[in-house]
């Protein structure tokens, strides 16, 4: 399971490690009492050494190998419990997450169980947690935490759950050796010693016995050798506070020691990094357990540390639970499936139907396709920029099985005011996951607009002749595929247009992509391509060039035996051809051409005024006068004047409409 902290990093320190999307909080160089401030880790130790370098090539650069020392790391787990009980999932990821690392071994900090129980309760919580655990390929290791030993109701033992914890997990404290470096594990709930009392408020049960001290202290002597020392503890005592100040005697002898590197604890749920004499005194924060994700890339989050150890130096990261990949999981197929759902557009249907009062009452439908061999979670989400809609529900969910389609319907309702500027489109928000065994692989969260139909469009709000605007960069306008009823046979394809300049490359009016048809003016040279029967029919002229500054009548026509290109009236190319025309979903743009994802490209730059798209050859022998203003008749496809628009919408007649895009508006008419 994917947790919501899965997705944020924390980055306390800018340093980068080769572990992948790992963030470093801090490194370590050799022990230093008067270290008070960071410091970055000195670079690796390399050789030139023409032994265990091979080559057959010449070259003057000398490639500095990796010095042969030796070097491990190890993983720390923070609390687990105070969460749900969907916690243990998490923990799950992390084993997962671990196991595809694979350190040398995994230490704890504590808070194993939930606990604050009896013996039958706290008995099936170790028993869950030892089982998760051991689903790990290195060994592992235990911390005592309060939530591990304090008893909850009658009939309290002495010690609490001490005698069960050490029956089950281990000692309380303990210490061993591995690769010339101590782990050592220490106790911070033996509790008042006086009383016994255990308490995580009160100072006084926030000791530690003589005997853990003595203990320690024989320990760290034992270890005097060690390139490095690690202490493990749940309390992070040397916060002081209702700890207490009893940590400073343990922290004399540690900073005595003088190869103490780092101690590590947890309880707080939060990250904190508090160096002191040249210790690293790091707390982690879950694994599981309660979190409240306050701010998740500042430390709250469930994740897990990874402590890389040189015998100098050692570095320090954080993993969120969730972000190890696993890369014999990415197959090909894998990789190239995702990548098909996620270029996948779900078919939204019909067009949600606009009065003249700009209200709308209608019930939307969203097919989705699972395209890919594996289970798909989607969700979708209703949403616009325009507060007047309102949707139900207000979103749904599924999980679709390999190739299953399914149709999720909404209401949407939008309050009637007047059609004017401030309106926008509704657009639904889908999410989606594959599901794979050892990961959820999440796309990007894409959004698909909504298409609409005006039913009775307002008159134009000025008597100014407009047109519309285009930059030749990012400015296009855009007309669904499904508001396009043409159907295969003869058709006609005419604009006006004045341009500003001409690039080498310059969509006109085009939805080609190795189908449909398209009008192009690239170097000023015009044109018109039919995609029949697999290859593009093109009519195109190479003299004269068009003029800038100057409104143009431009028409491609195809009546199924030859196209033919007109200028302003005048024959200038035609082409014997016949077949059938190849199809497309993909928008029809016009100041542009499109791609394959249907999105813009080769813009134009200048205005385009009075479109007209036909499904008859209008247009025949060597010459015709062109109208400026057509008449609808049953012929026409859509006719767009360039002189009404309401919102990103230029309204065209009979409920047709073009979507503004890339900040194309329509502007007063050029002479």
């Amino acid at each position: 399971m994917r947790t919501p902290a899965a997705i944020a990093v924390l980055a306390i320190c800018p340093l980068v490690t080769t572990l992948a999307r790992a963030q470093v909080i801090d490194e370590y160089t050799a022990p230093d009492h008067d270290r008070h401030t960071h410091h970055h880790n000195t670079p690796h130790p390399s050789a030139h050494d023409p032994d265990r370098f091979v080559t057959s090539r010449d070259s003057s650069v000398n490639l500095p190998l990796p010095d042969e020392q030796d070097a491990f790391f190890f993983v720390v787990y923070g609390d687990r419990t105070g969460g749900p009980d969907a916690g243990v999932n998490i923990l799950k990821d992390a084993v997962r997450d671990t196991n595809l690392l694979e350190p040398d071994l995994v230490m704890t900090v504590g808070d194993l169980v939930d606990g604050y129980n009896q013996t039958d309760q706290w008995t099936r919580q170790m028993t869950e947690f030892r089982s998760i655990m051991d689903e790990l390929l290195c060994p592992w290791f235990p911390v005592a935490g309060n939530h591990d030993i304090y008893w909850r109701g009658r009939n309290k033992p002495e010690g609490e759950h001490e005698a069960s914890y050490e029956m089950h997990f281990g000692p309380l404290w303990y210490a061993f050796e591995h690769k010339n470096c101590w782990f050592v594990a220490l106790y911070s709930d033996e509790g008042n010693p006086d009383t016994g009392e255990k308490s995580i408020s009160k100072p006084a049960s926030q000791t530690m016995s003589p005997e853990q001290l003595d203990w320690l202290a024989n320990t760290l002597d034992r270890a005097e050798g060690a390139d490095h020392v690690f202490l493990f503890i749940h309390h992070p005592r040397w916060l002081g506070g209702r700890y207490g100040d009893d940590w400073d005697k343990v922290h004399n002898m540690l900073a005595e020691a003088g190869n103490v590197s780092a101690v590590f604890a947890g309880h707080i749920h939060r990250m904190r990094y508090d160096p002191r004499d040249g210790i690293e005194y790091v707390t982690l924060a879950t694994v599981g357990g309660g979190q409240s994700h306050t701010v998740p890339q500042a430390g709250w989050l469930h994740h897990f540390n990874i402590v890389t150890v040189r015998k100098d130096q050692l570095a320090l990261s954080s993993l969120p639970v969730g972000e190890v990949m696993d890369v014999r999981e990415i197959t090909g197929d894998l990789a190239d499936q995702a990548a098909q759902l996620a270029a996948q557009t779900p078919v939204i249907y019909p067009r949600i139907e606009i009065d003249a009062d700009g209200a709308a009452d209608s019930v939307v439908r969203v097919r989705l396709t699972n395209t890919t061999s594996h289970d798909v979670d989607v969700s979708l989400t209703p949403d616009s920029r325009d507060s007047r809609w309102s949707f139900m529900p207000d979103h749904t969910h599924a999980t679709l099985e390999p190739g299953q389609s399914r149709v999720a319907a909404f209401r949407v309702l939008r309050a009637g005011v007047s059609l004017d500027d401030a309106i926008r489109p509704f657009f639904f928000r889908m999410d989606a996951e594959i599901l794979m065994p050892g990961r959820r692989y999440a796309l990007p969260t894409a959004e698909h607009e909504a298409p609409v139909r005006f039913l009775a469009p307002p008159e134009p709000a000025s008597e100014a002749d407009l047109a519309l605007a285009l930059d030749g960069r990012s400015t296009y306008a855009s007309i669904p595929a499904d508001q396009i009823e043409l159907p295969d046979g003869p058709f006609t394809l005419e604009c006006w247009f004045r341009a500003d300049k001409y690039a080498p490359r310059t969509g006109l009016v085009a939805k080609t992509e190795s189908s449909e048809y398209g009008i192009f003016v690239s170097n000023a040279r015009p044109e018109f391509s039919v995609h029949l029967d697999a290859a593009y029919a093109t009519a195109a002229t190479t003299a004269p060039a068009l003029e800038t500054d100057q409104w143009t009548h431009i028409a491609g026509v195809y009546d199924t035996s030859e196209i033919r290109l007109y200028i302003d009236g005048r024959l200038v190319s035609s082409v014997a051809c016949s077949g059938s025309r190849t199809p497309n979903t993909l928008p029809l743009m016009i100041g542009a051409d499109v791609d394959g994802h249907g999105e813009p490209m080769s813009h134009f730059d200048g205005q385009i005024d009075t479109l007209r798209l036909s499904r008859s050859a209008r247009y025949t022998g060597e010459s015709f006068t062109p109208e400026r203003t057509w008449a609808t008749d049953a012929d026409t496809v859509l006719i767009l004047d360039m002189d009404n628009a309401v919102g990103p919408w230029i309204l065209g007649r009979d409920g047709s409409n073009a979507r503004l895009g890339g900040g194309a508006a329509l502007e007063p008419r050029s002479p």
